[in-house]
């Protein structure tokens, strides 16, 4: 558990405490080692001075790098979310037409049921012939225009 600790900040940012100290260090060791060296005071200051613009330079151009990087990131995940939610509207869309068209022919079927079971119906009423043994009609209930 410590060292996940050690190698995750409270941001998530994997090895950030360690560039950072990294950093530090550098700085330190570089100003401890200047103020020992046997150094006239102009050169001293001016070394110091070269240093800490080269310092910052890189510090300058490794946050352009990763702002860089970021911004790329940033970029490919909003095409990508993009590209997802275009997907999603059209698989909707799909299956919102899917069901209309499963609806309309169910609605269709019903209506063609319910139409040839009244045709069937009108058909066999005047007949004395029906589809069961002694009934007549096509219902077999005995109903006829004869009796």
């Amino acid at each position: 558990m410590a060292t996940a600790r050690c190698r995750v900040d409270s941001n998530g940012n994997r090895g950030g405490n360690f560039l950072m100290g990294l950093l530090t260090g550098t700085v330190l060791g570089a100003g401890v080692a200047m103020l020992f060296a046997p150094k006239p005071g102009d050169e001293f200051r001016r070394d110091l001075s070269e240093q800490a613009d080269k310092l910052a330079a890189d510090a300058s151009d490794t946050y352009r790098r990763a702002s860089d990087g970021a911004a790329a990131w940033a970029r490919k995940a909003s095409i990508a979310a993009e590209e997802v939610a275009e997907r999603g509207k059209e698989i909707y869309h799909d299956a919102r037409d899917a069901v209309a068209k499963g609806a309309d022919e169910a609605q269709r079927y019903r209506q063609e049921a319910s139409d040839g079971d009244a045709s069937a119906f009108a058909a066999g009423v005047g007949s004395t012939s029906g589809n069961h043994p002694g009934g007549t009609g096509p219902f077999g209930g005995g109903v006829s225009s004869g009796s």
